[in-house]
C-alpha cells in the first residue's frame, strides 16, 4: 500500500475522531465508508481493520476524559456484559455467513435517523420552552434506562460491531441519550466499551484468520495509520467537549446520527 493512502487514512482518522469523540463515538462508523470506497480495503478484512482503528485510537479520548474527571464507571461494565458476547457472535457471522452490507446500511439508517431527529427536536424544544423540564445540568429528566435495556442494547450493538467493525458506540450512545442519560456520562462509557469490545473483536478475527481462507486478517499498516490519526483526534475531541454545553453536545450527537443515517441510506440503495 502506497504512502499516499496511508496519509489519507491518518488524516481521515484525525478529522473523524476529533468530531465524534465529544459525544462518545469512536469514529469507526464514519471511517467504514472511507475504507470501502476510498482506501479500497477488501471485504471482510475491512471489519478487523476498523476494529484495529478503534483499538489504537481509543486511548486518546479515554485518557483525556480521565484527566478531566470523566471516568467510564459502572455504566461501561454494564455495557460490556452485552457487547462482549455480541462482538464474538458478530465476528463468526461476518466470516462464515457474510451478510449483505446494503441491508445492514438500510436497517442502521432506519434506526439512527429517527433517534437523531428526536434528539435534535427535543433539545430545540426544551431550549425554546425555557428548559422547564430539564434538570440543572441540562441532561434531561432523570429517567434512566433499565439494566435489562442496556444489556440487550449492548448485545445487539456488539453483534453489529463484530459484523461491521464499527465498535457500536455510534449506535449505542444516541440510544442511551435518547432514553434519558446525559451525554457527559455516556461519552466516556461508550468509548471505553467500544475500546474493549474492539480489542476482543480484533483478537477474534485474528484467530479466525488462522483457520479461514481469504482476506480475513486486518490491513495492519493502514489500520495503524488510521488509528494514530484517531488517537490524536480523539484526545483533541475529548478536550474540546469541555467547551460545549450539554445541549450543544446532544445536538451534535443528533446531527452525527442523522448524517450517518443519510450516508448509509444512500449507500444501501445503490
Amino acid at each position: 500500500m502506497g504512502w499516499e493512502l496511508l496519509v489519507v487514512g491518518f488524516v481521515a482518522g484525525l478529522v473523524i475522531a476529533t468530531v465524534t469523540a465529544p459525544v462518545g463515538v469512536s469514529g469507526a462508523v464514519f471511517l467504514l465508508p472511507v475504507q470501502l470506497d476510498v482506501l479500497r480495503v477488501p471485504s471482510p478484512a475491512v471489519t478487523p481493520t476498523n476494529l484495529l482503528f478503534n483499538v489504537v485510537s481509543g486511548p486518546g479520548a479515554l485518557l483525556r476524559y480521565r484527566a478531566q474527571g470523566q471516568r467510564p464507571g459502572s455504566l461501561t461494565r454494564l455495557m460490556l456484559w452485552g457487547t462482549l458476547p455480541g462482538v464474538l457472535a458478530g465476528a463468526l457471522v461476518r466470516v462464515y455467513l457474510v451478510p449483505d452490507v446494503g441491508t445492514f446500511r438500510l436497517v442502521a439508517a432506519a434506526v439512527l435517523l429517527p433517534i437523531g431527529v428526536w434528539l435534535i427536536w427535543r433539545t430545540v424544544r426544551n431550549t425554546n420552552d425555557g428548559a422547564s423540564r430539564q434538570t440543572s445540568d441540562g441532561a434531561g429528566p432523570h429517567v434512566a434506562p433499565s439494566r435489562r435495556f442496556i444489556l440487550v442494547a449492548g448485545l445487539v450493538v456488539g453483534v453489529v460491531g463484530g459484523v461491521y467493525g464499527i465498535g457500536g458506540g455510534s449506535i449505542l450512545a444516541p440510544i442511551l441519550v435518547a432514553r434519558g442519560l446525559s451525554v457527559v456520562a455516556v461519552a466516556p462509557a461508550a468509548l471505553a466499551s467500544t475500546f474493549v469490545t474492539s480489542v476482543v473483536g480484533a483478537l477474534a478475527f485474528g484467530v479466525l484468520a488462522l483457520r479461514t481462507d481469504g482476506a480475513v486478517a486486518p490491513e495492519w499498516v493502514l489500520g495503524l495509520a488510521c488509528g494514530l490519526g484517531g488517537l490524536l483526534g480523539g484526545y483533541l475531541g475529548a478536550r474540546w467537549s469541555r467547551r460545549l454545553p450539554e445541549r450543544a453536545l446532544t445536538v451534535l450527537l443528533g446531527v452525527a446520527a442523522c448524517g450517518l443515517a443519510v450516508l448509509y441510506g444512500i449507500q444501501g440503495l445503490r
